[in-house]
C-alpha cells in the first residue's frame, strides 16, 4: 500500500510538473535535442508556475476531496462555479472553455446544466468542440474512483461534456482516466485498458489512433490543440522514451516529460497530460526535487498542497493523518561533520529553527503547523522501513535528496536536514552528501556522521543503498564543494 500512496500523490503532482515544465515553450515549434527543456517560466508564467491546465484540474479535485460524487449534478454545479470564479481572474483560459463558461453564466450564477447546454450549442453551431481542454484536467477524476471503474467512466465523460461536447473529447477523457487509475493500482502504463468502455463502433478507431502514436514521434502530432493529437503526442512521449530508461524506473518520468515538451505547439497541455499518467505509474517520489521545490500556482498552492489534495480525494472527505511525534527523540541537533553549514536534526527543531538556518530539507512527513515559512523547504518522500515497497525508487530518492542539499548550499544557504529523530533517514542522506562532498569512502563518511549522531542507526536497506551508491562515481564536475 505504501507505494500505492506514492502513486496517488504523483497524479496531480505529475500533471502540474509537466504543465509548468511545458509552459515556457507553448506555441513554439518542435524543440530539437540540442536545446534545453527547463522549468524557467516565461510570460506570463513565473518559473515553476503551472497554467490553466492544472488550475481546472484543481477545481475538480477540490470538489472530489469533499467526498462528493462527481456524477451528481450538485458536484458538477460546484465544479463549474469554481471554474467560472477562477476564469474571471485567470492569466489564461482556453478559448472554448471561456466561450462556454461566459455563455452559461447569468450574472455571477452558473450551473452545470447551463454549461452543458452551452457546450452542446457550441458543438451544434461549429462542429468543433474537440479541443484538448477536458483531457488536460481529467486526472483527479481517476483518483476519485480508484474503487469503481464504471463510475469513473461516467464521471469522466460527464465532466468533459461540461465544456467539450464532442465525443472525441469524452472518449479521450475516459481512456486517459482509466489508464491513470490502472497505473495507480498496478504501476502499469496501458492506455488501452479503457477501450471496452467506448461505443463498439469507436473502439477500432481509437485502437488505430493509439497504435499510430506508438509508431511515431511526439512532434509528428503538431495539431495537438485537438484532443486526439494531444493524447497521441502524450502517449508517444511516454512510449518512445521507455526504452531510454537505463537505471531507475523513476527516470522515465523525467524523460517522458522532456519528450512531451519537445513536441512543440501546445507543450504545457501535452506535458500535463503525460505527467498525470507518469506520476500515476511512478509516484511523487519520481518527480525531481529541483522541480518540486519551485512548483506553484493557483490558488496559492505548492507541490505539498497538491500531494495533500490527492490524498484528500482518495479519503473522500475523511480526516487527514498528521504525524505523531509524542515520546520520540525529536530535538536532536548536530552539525554535519563535513560541512558545518548543514545541520542534522529531528523534527522538533522545526519548531525553533536556529537563526542561521535559511533552508530546510525534510526527509519525513511534516505536520502542517511545523512547515517552515518564508524559506525554501524541500520535502523528500523517504520511508524508514526495510520493505522494498516502501521506497520504490530508493537510490534515485537518496541521490536526489543529496543534490537538493548541494543546490541549496551552492546558493549560500545554511541547511537543516532532518527526519523524525535523526535516527535512520538523516544519517543515510548525510553520509552520501559527505562522501560526494569530500570524495571519500562511503563507510568512512557514514562513520563520521554516526560519530556526530551517536544514537543513530540507519536501517539495513539504507546501508545497502549507500554501499551501492558509494561504488558508483556520483561525483560530477559540477558537484559543489563547500568548506
Amino acid at each position: 500500500m505504501a507505494s500505492t500512496n506514492d502513486r496517488i500523490e504523483g497524479v496531480l503532482l505529475g500533471t502540474a510538473t509537466g504543465d509548468a515544465l511545458g509552459a515556457p515553450y507553448e506555441f513554439q515549434p518542435a524543440r530539437g535535442p540540442e536545446l534545453p527543456v527547463e522549468m524557467v517560466g516565461g510570460r506570463p508564467w513565473e518559473p515553476g508556475e503551472w497554467t490553466d491546465d492544472t488550475d481546472m484540474a484543481i477545481a475538480i479535485a477540490e470538489v472530489a476531496a469533499t467526498g462528493a460524487d462527481l456524477r451528481n449534478e450538485a458536484a458538477q454545479d460546484a465544479i463549474v462555479a469554481r471554474w467560472y470564479e477562477w476564469s474571471l481572474r485567470a492569466k489564461d483560459v482556453g478559448i472554448q472553455t471561456r466561450s462556454v463558461l461566459s455563455s452559461a453564466a447569468r450574472g455571477d450564477d452558473i450551473t452545470a446544466a447551463r454549461a452543458r447546454a452551452s457546450s452542446e450549442a457550441l458543438h451544434e453551431q461549429t462542429g468543433r468542440t474537440a479541443g484538448n481542454g477536458s483531457l488536460m484536467r481529467t486526472a483527479p477524476v481517476a483518483l476519485a474512483y480508484l474503487d469503481n471503474e464504471d463510475a469513473l467512466v461516467s464521471a469522466a465523460r460527464a465532466i468533459s461534456e461540461l465544456t467539450h461536447f464532442d465525443s472525441d473529447a469524452g472518449d479521450a477523457a475516459v481512456l486517459w482516466s482509466c489508464a491513470i487509475r490502472h497505473a495507480v493500482l498496478t504501476t502499469e502504463l496501458d492506455v488501452r485498458v479503457g477501450l471496452h468502455h467506448l461505443d463498439a463502433d469507436r473502439r477500432k478507431l481509437w485502437s488505430d489512433r493509439i497504435e499510430q502514436a506508438e509508431s511515431a514521434r511526439p512532434s509528428d502530432f503538431a495539431n495537438n490543440g485537438w484532443v486526439v493529437a494531444a493524447l497521441q503526442a502524450a502517449w508517444s512521449a511516454i512510449t518512445t522514451t521507455l526504452t531510454l530508461v537505463e537505471t531507475s524506473r523513476a527516470d522515465h518520468l523525467r524523460l517522458g516529460l522532456d519528450a512531451a515538451v519537445r513536441c512543440g505547439h501546445d507543450t504545457d497541455t501535452v506535458a500535463a497530460i503525460a505527467g498525470g499518467q507518469l506520476g500515476a505509474a511512478y509516484g511523487a517520489s519520481a518527480v525531481p526535487l529541483e522541480w518540486r521545490r519551485v512548483l506553484h500556482g493557483w490558488p496559492g498552492f505548492t507541490a505539498r498542497d497538491l500531494v495533500a489534495l490527492s490524498n484528500a480525494i482518495v479519503r473522500k472527505g475523511g480526516p487527514s493523518r498528521e504525524p505523531v511525534y509524542s515520546g520520540l527523540r525529536i530535538d536532536t541537533l548536530a552539525a554535519h561533520p563535513h560541512d558545518s553549514n548543514v545541520l542534522l536534526g529531528g523534527a522538533g527543531v522545526l519548531r525553533d529553527l536556529p537563526p542561521e538556518v535559511d533552508a530546510v530539507v525534510s526527509l519525513c512527513r511534516v505536520a502542517d503547523d511545523d512547515v517552515p515559512q518564508g524559506i525554501p523547504h524541500v520535502e523528500v518522500r523517504l520511508i524508514d522501513n526495510p520493505d522494498p515497497d516502501e521506497n520504490p525508487h530508493l537510490d534515485f530518492v537518496l541521490t536526489d535528496a543529496v543534490r537538493a542539499v548541494e543546490q541549496l548550499r551552492a546558493e549560500g544557504r545554511t541547511v537543516l536536514m532532518h527526519c523524525v529523530e535523526a535516527y535512520s533517514r538523516t544519517p543515510t542522506v548525510a553520509a552520501l552528501y559527505g562522501a560526494r562532498l569530500r570524495n571519500i569512502d562511503i563507510e568512512d563518511a557514514l562513520q563520521d556522521v554516526l560519530t556526530a549522531l551517536p544514537h543513530a542507526n540507519p536501517n539495513p536497506v539504507f546501508r545497502n543503498a549507500l554501499r551501492r551508491l558509494g561504488n558508483v562515481n556520483l561525483l560530477s564536475e559540477g558537484t559543489p564543494r563547500h568548506g
